[in-house]
């Protein structure tokens, strides 16, 4: 009986321990396969928040346009001479970005659309996280709105707002929570904002001054579509109704807030925040510019919708948008105003996005500064921008211009 019950329990430690090491087996080869990229999950790494302006009472954002990317090495580049590279591929994209963000070193870098070349890729997620690589190796805020390119690959419009609001030190939103998008549009009740990536962000005084608790700009992101057709005709997508419905909200409770605050701190302040608003696809009054006084070149046909859905009589009614930052046609860089803001290109940055051989890739940069009192900082003063060129000087200055100051003469 003894040498019966020895064995028996001899076979269970050899049971358990067969169990044990399958177990182990799974989880150290079998289980990390099955995860997103054959790695490890692992929590996101996220920015200091909220944004907010320097110590020195500035705010720098990198508007970095049409990216265009594809699949690295092996995604040549388009319309560049031969006498300019070797060999040229997205990776002169990613060299470009990385050497603006050590330059400028802004506080914020805001990506307008066609972020990826969907067409390009067969793996949209891993094309994202090289084309937003060097935003998050820099460890600085980011955020991104999507173009008319994004989605033509392995994501949906919304898989990617998703992926991107998961990325690292990304403040990307896919859109406000539904049970505020709700309140913004017509029957049936429960229906969502159009689009994916309609979000509003804002930025903080200095830190350790009478403004560090108070939002002092604000970030409108908007998603203006990609392609849709219209009375049988192809065109591009717009902002609709329910997206500007939203944003008329949101720039009210902004100027209620400002307004509540004044009171409260009275001699503070003594206007609403400005606000600056990104989105990829122009809005169609754009073209007026081709005959007005402008800065910077305006090179190609715009490429808008049939449909004008009343972006900017939106943003004249609100009164807080100083200035909006598109893409889509890369060799347009200039700004211009229409009913007194300002709309600005951001050129293409992309290697693998067409461009002009000869005319180097680009990206703008804003500068908003705070006015200063005898005591403390006061609000928003004064917005500028400006361009560096991916060229032989290494990355040059151009088309450096005042957009807005809060004293200017009406």
């Amino acid at each position: 009986m003894e040498s019966l019950s020895a064995s028996k329990w001899t076979n269970s430690l050899l049971y358990l321990s067969l169990i044990l090491s399958t177990l182990f087996l799974f989880h150290s080869q079998i289980a990390t396969r099955l995860l997103v990229g054959h790695h490890p999950l692992r929590l996101k790494r996220s920015p200091d928040l909220p944004l907010r302006f320097r110590d020195d009472g500035t705010f720098k954002i990198l508007q970095v346009a049409d990216m265009h990317f594809g699949t690295g090495m092996v995604t040549r580049c388009r319309d560049v001479l031969p006498s300019e590279f070797d060999y040229c591929s997205d990776l002169n994209t990613t060299r470009f970005l990385r050497r603006i963000i050590e330059l400028e070193k802004p506080d914020f870098i805001a990506f307008t659309g066609d972020n990826i070349f969907g067409s390009s890729t067969t793996d949209a997620a891993e094309s994202l996280l090289r084309a937003f690589g060097p935003a998050m190796d820099s460890e600085i805020p980011w955020a991104a709105v999507l173009g008319n390119h994004d989605q033509e690959s392995t994501m949906t419009r919304e898989e990617l707002m998703s992926f991107i609001s998961l990325m690292d030190y990304s403040v990307s939103q896919v859109n406000p929570p539904a049970e505020v998008a709700a309140n913004y549009v017509e029957l049936p009740k429960r229906r969502r904002i159009d689009g994916f990536g309609n979000y509003d962000l804002q930025v903080y005084g200095p830190p350790g001054s009478r403004l560090a608790n108070d939002s002092v700009m604000n970030l409108y992101f908007l998603d203006s579509g990609d392609r849709e057709v219209v009375q049988g005709r192809r065109t591009y997508g717009w902002i609709k109704e329910s997206q500007l419905q939203w944003l008329r909200d949101v720039s009210k409770r902004n100027k209620d807030q400002i307004e509540n605050l004044n009171h409260m701190t009275e001699g503070l302040r003594m206007a609403a925040n400005p606000a600056l608003a990104f989105f990829h696809i122009p809005i169609p009054e754009i073209p007026q510019l081709y005959y007005q006084k402008i800065v910077g070149q305006f090179q190609e046909g715009v490429a808008c919708s049939l449909v004008n859905s009343g972006v900017l009589k939106t943003f004249v009614s609100m009164g807080d948008v100083k200035a909006v930052f598109m893409g889509h046609d890369h060799t347009n860089d200039f700004c211009g105003t229409l009913n007194g803001i300002w709309f600005c290109y951001g050129g293409g940055s992309g290697y693998h996005g067409y461009g002009k051989p000869g005319w180097p890739r680009r990206v703008r940069v804003i500068s908003a500064e705070l006015g200063k009192g005898e005591k403390s900082w006061r609000g928003v003063e004064r917005i500028r921008t400006w361009k560096r060129l991916d060229d032989k000087k290494l990355l040059t200055k151009i088309d450096e211009q005042v957009l807005w100051e809060l004293w200017q003469p009406r």
